[in-house]
């Protein structure tokens, strides 16, 4: 039974241990704090799930920037991290859902990630470019995606800019 819920304070700990195990390293780790610690956090979309009360997930959406005719802040998705051990048991997907019905009922516009299309396009992500939103990665244009929300208008356009937070990643 996997339990999903809002970071506490108490987490911090194991939030961090499951992002350095999930990605082999300290980046996402001190991401999260760096975010944590900014004006682009948001407490109501830092979630865990917990197995037998053990957190053995993590996901995070926090505030970017997109930059054309004028600023818009959208919600940007990283990271997003399960414990080996517990990978490929629906938790990340478990996290992502929960995590897009919070963004929805606090009327948020739209979710932009870098990730692996094979995994978000589940959840209706579609590459950016096809809502003219460009990438600040040179990657591959299906690996930047985008899932407008409920309150998606066209003027979500330009090029998103991540905040200083993302500066050591």
């Amino acid at each position: 039974m996997i339990d999903i819920r809002c970071e506490t304070l108490s987490d911090y700990t194991a939030i961090a241990e499951v992002n350095t195990l999930a990605f082999g390293q300290k980046n996402e780790a001190k991401l999260i704090e760096n975010i944590r610690n900014s004006n682009r956090y948001i407490s109501e979309l830092s979630l865990v799930a917990e197995v037998e009360n053990v957190v053995v997930g993590h996901i995070l959406f926090s505030y970017i920037d997109l930059v054309g005719e004028e600023t818009l802040q959208v919600l940007g998705l990283a990271p997003l991290a399960v414990s080996p051990q517990f990978q490929r048991q629906g938790i990340g997907s478990a996290l992502i859902k929960s995590g897009l019905e919070i963004a929805k009922a606090k009327k948020e516009a739209i979710v932009i990630v870098l990730g692996h299309p094979h995994f978000y396009t589940r959840f209706d992500f579609q590459p950016s470019v096809v809502y003219e939103i460009e990438s600040p990665f040179s990657v591959p244009q299906e690996f930047f995606m985008v899932k407008p929300l409920q309150n998606y208008q066209k003027r979500y356009k330009g090029k998103v800019v991540y905040p200083a937070a993302f500066d050591q990643v």
